[in-house]
């Protein structure tokens, strides 16, 4: 067997270029890279001195799309066409969204089902990988703009909780946006490689990282180990930061000046305004003891103590997530050496004061609380470009490792550059009832049809019992052992059903073919995904139909005349776009459909629970 060795230094398209580290992150986003010089990491900043890019995205007239600070200026005027947020999305479905979505100022796509979620901006749809790439593509301008050279090496930081769609989700957008994604770590590891814990060879230590940001809480528990970061237990609310704080300032607000809740539903603007007004407040109470200002020509006020008052239990939620991260670590507060400070809301007194006092300790908080995960992907990407001869750089995975889904689509299940051995597994169904087999094609590269992609393997795995469509739970896991050698193993989970195949991935591939892969990767990025988020239209509006045909058939006496005529026209519509639209067109019909659907089919529900307490069989 012919095994290669990509060496993580070279295994992107040019050794020289420089490798950036980027905070994706929920408000604000940043870059950072290790200066030459000092061999320090560093933020980089704007000639105004700005290190922080809002994660707000604007859409206006002509397609014209604006990114941060002068995005944000659209927040109050045109809060539907401006994007805030949008890491809340990746990788997440409609049901997933749909208790959370009166958050958004603009319109998340719903039609109640477990696709994945699509912002609508007039007449066109967005999914989060579209709208994080955007964020991304403009810190990458912003990069090669300060540093005056192409920037298209990354390493991007993530929660610790990202299941494994969030973490492909953030190298998708990341590769739509130009960049050659090396690495996706997690935001904890990065903030200790920042305060330089886990560079020290013979250094063993647990950690607990406080991780409060504009959107969301972590706290990860780590155990490094010889440069080794092992994830203890996370915990944390992925709806509680520093938003949660100016929410609480702007109810409190509204109660005292007597608004209409139902005036700020109809108002997007003043809502937008509230909150903006509730951000500053916030900021300025850190530092001041009173804040002052008005709202429509209302004056408001806020002291400090009434803040505290009011942002008391949002706090005391995060250290009932750390007693819980403890106690899933099965660690006490004892066992804690260090604990580091990560977020813009840590800045806040009651905050430090509240995690100093449960972890009676000092925190690290001496770096900008903004930067640090920044600051230390900058350190990961050095230790990646081989620069910091005292990490070892472990043998890796060099193109991505997944198999092929409906339409042609290429399921990613281990990305390029995972250190081996790797192992990953993903839940699949059937697609037709009565469903029998199911093929599994393994494939390896970069793009996102697999017909650009080498084919590795194929098998069927028979034997499925004949059930309902989307009923069988069919695992596929992927091990990549320490020689190199992918073993794929089918698992159909109710009926115990299995078969497993040995792959050897990298056979017969030279190191040019695969930066060859890579290249056309990045170089054919924007059309591939175009082609993936079309073909997943298709894919969605195919099974829309196939539920709502069905529903017809079962339910035609429920509905009027006039209601079967509708969504019989409603369903020949989708079914020519379906052939003949884009990706838009496409989501706007099965739009059309849902909303058509959607009041009969809830009140055949209310019906039938009516039915059901009056003991009625349903």
């Amino acid at each position: 067997m012919a095994k290669i060795g990509i060496n993580i230094s070279t295994g992107s398209l040019q050794q020289q270029d420089i490798i950036v580290g980027i905070d994706l992150g929920t408000t604000n986003s940043l870059v950072s890279i290790i200066y030459p010089d000092t061999r320090e990491p560093v933020v980089l900043k704007e000639y105004d001195g700005s290190t922080l890019v809002p994660s707000v995205i604007h859409f206006g007239d002509s397609g014209k799309v604006t990114v941060g600070d002068e995005a944000k200026e659209y927040l109050i005027t045109e809060p539907f066409n401006t994007i805030f947020s949008a890491k809340r999305l990746m990788g997440k479905s409609y049901n997933d969204m749909r208790s959370v979505s009166s958050h958004f100022t603009y319109k998340i796509h719903d039609d109640n089902s477990d696709n994945l979620v699509k912002v609508q901006v007039g007449d066109l749809f967005y999914s989060p990988v579209e709208l994080s790439s955007l964020i991304l593509k403009e810190l990458k301008v912003r990069a090669e703009h300060i540093l005056k050279t192409p920037v298209k090496r990354a390493v991007i930081t993530v929660p610790a909780y990202f299941n494994d769609a969030q973490r492909q989700a953030t190298r998708d957008a990341g590769k739509l946006a130009g960049l050659d994604v090396l690495r996706i770590i997690n935001e904890p590891t990065a903030a200790s490689l920042a305060y330089g814990l886990g560079l020290k060879k013979d250094e063993t230590k647990t950690i607990a990282v406080y991780d409060l940001g504009g959107g969301t809480f972590d706290i990860s528990i780590l155990r490094i180990t010889n440069g080794v970061f092992e994830v203890l237990s996370t915990n944390g609310d992925t709806y509680l930061g520093g938003d949660d704080f100016d929410l609480a300032v702007l109810s409190y607000w509204v109660e005292k000046l007597k608004i209409d809740r139902s005036l700020l539903d109809a108002n997007k603007n003043l809502l937008q305004e509230l909150r903006l007004k509730a951000e500053g407040a916030k900021k300025e109470l850190s530092s001041m003891p009173d804040f002052y200002s008005e709202i429509s020509g209302s004056p408001i006020s806020l002291s400090r103590s009434e803040f505290e008052n009011l942002i008391s239990p949002l706090v005391s939620r995060t250290l009932t997530s750390c007693k819980n991260a403890l106690a899933d670590a099965q660690l006490s507060i004892g066992d804690i050496d260090e604990v580091i400070m990560v977020g813009g809301s840590t800045r806040v007194p009651l905050v430090k004061e509240s995690v100093e006092n449960f972890f009676q300790m000092k925190l690290h908080d001496s770096l900008n609380p903004d930067e640090v995960v920044a600051l230390g992907a900058a350190v990961q990407a050095d230790i990646l470009a081989g620069n910091n001869k005292d990490f070892l750089l472990l043998d890796i995975t060099p193109l991505s490792l997944g198999i092929e889904t409906m339409g042609g689509l290429m399921d990613v299940l281990i990305p390029r550059n995972s250190k081996i051995p790797a192992k990953a597994g993903r839940q699949y169904t059937t697609q037709k009832d009565g469903q029998g087999s199911m093929r599994i094609s393994v494939y390896q590269g970069e793009r996102d049809l697999v017909k650009d992609n080498r084919k590795l393997a194929e098998f069927n795995l028979s034997g499925i019992p004949g059930m309902p469509a989307g009923l069988p739970k069919v695992e596929v896991s992927f091990l990549v052992n320490a020689d190199g050698i992918l073993v794929v193993t089918a698992k159909e989970l109710r009926s115990g059903v299995q078969q497993a195949i040995e792959v050897r991935p990298q056979y017969g591939l030279t190191d040019a073919e695969v930066e060859k892969m890579l290249e056309e990767s990045i170089t054919y990025a924007q059309s591939d995904i175009q082609v993936r988020a079309l073909v997943e239209a298709q894919t969605e509006a195919e099974q829309i139909l196939g539920t709502t045909e069905s529903f017809l058939q079962k339910n035609k006496s429920f509905l009027s005349d006039s209601e079967n005529e509708t969504t019989k026209q409603a369903i020949l519509k989708l079914k020519q776009i379906i052939k003949t639209g884009n990706k838009d067109e496409i989501h706007a019909a099965i739009e059309k459909l849902n909303e058509i659907s959607r009041p009969y089919a809830e009140r055949l529900m209310d019906e039938a629970v009516t039915d059901a307490l009056k003991g009625k069989r349903i």
